[in-house]
């Protein structure tokens, strides 16, 4: 699949966000490696913590039909300003590979590229764990 499909699933799906107290509304699309897409947006939350991304959304979708091997996600906001991830999806995302690419978008035609390990340098995982059971 196209990245520039690929955002613009992203950006179709943003307009659904709920993000009434920040007014930043992002959408993501995650393409797993059987060729699927799933789509998510935030859901924001009156006492904030609760508060689920965009980039969460799509992958709890994708784990819940069974998918946990996934080979690109892109992310797109309603600013006139490429996105990235926060960190606590970027540990979500690296959570499931570290070859994931990160699209991070402008527009369907204005994007960067990153792998998730660029973006989360050394990250955290189950075989980070494995390592200290010993």
């Amino acid at each position: 699949m196209e990245y520039k499909k690929l955002i613009e699933l992203a950006d179709d799906v943003r307009k659904n966000s709920y993000s009434p107290y920040s007014g930043y509304s992002v959408g993501a699309a995650l393409l797993t490696k059987r060729g699927n897409v799933y789509t998510g947006t935030n859901v924001e939350s009156a006492s904030y913590t609760p508060t689920i991304c965009a980039e969460s959304s799509a992958i709890v979708k994708a784990v819940s039909e069974g998918e946990q091997e996934f080979e690109a996600i892109a992310v797109i906001s309603g600013a006139d300003d490429f996105v990235t991830p926060c960190g606590v999806c970027r540990q979500r995302i690296f959570e499931f590979g570290s070859g994931i690419t990160v699209i991070c978008a402008k527009n369907s035609e204005e994007y960067l590229e990153y792998s998730i390990d660029e973006l989360l340098p050394r990250g955290f995982n189950r075989e980070s764990l494995e390592k200290g059971n010993k």
